[in-house]
């Protein structure tokens, strides 16, 4: 995982509608940047449910999401519009992202050594500094736990 503190490195991929997200783009005082195995999978479709039945209250917060996964975008349009999720979805299909994010690499799934995304967040601030981050998540309570910790940040 990369450090608290650490400037996030920059990214620039293909959202789920085929147009160009990067990292400095986003207009947020904190960008949630999360990481995901595979779209329309039970532990992600349950993450990224929780992120959009929570949306409100991250555009409340001035809170931008953003999933990443190396699914290709045709993948991540039909997860989007499956589950009407209102941010973007990104594909890093070579997992390049990922990698630079400590989020890419050797995992075991169903007794398989494969290459793959793990799931881990970062939260962002303007300035491009890393200010959480989250290693091996539990789906089912991320998003409230990231909202309730973003909270914290200002209360601070």
């Amino acid at each position: 995982m990369l450090e608290i503190g650490a400037t996030a490195p920059p990214f620039s991929l293909s959202n789920h509608r085929g147009e160009e997200v990067s990292l400095e783009s986003i207009d947020a005082e904190f960008v949630v940047v999360y990481f995901y195995p595979r779209a329309d999978t039970p532990g992600c479709t349950t993450e990224a449910c929780g992120f959009r039945d929570r949306w409100e209250a991250f555009n409340d917060t001035d809170v931008a999401v953003v999933g990443i996964s190396d699914d290709p975008v045709a993948d991540l349009e039909s997860f989007a519009a499956k589950y009407d999720l209102p941010f973007d979805l990104l594909s890093d299909t070579d997992g390049t992202v990922a990698s630079a994010y400590d989020s890419y690499g050797e995992k075991n799934v169903f007794g398989n050594v494969v290459e793959g995304v793990f799931r881990n967040t970062y939260v962002i601030d303007a300035d491009g500094e890393i200010s959480l981050a989250y290693e091996g998540v539990d789906p089912e309570e991320h998003a409230v736990r990231i909202l309730s910790d973003v909270r914290s940040l200002r209360s601070d």
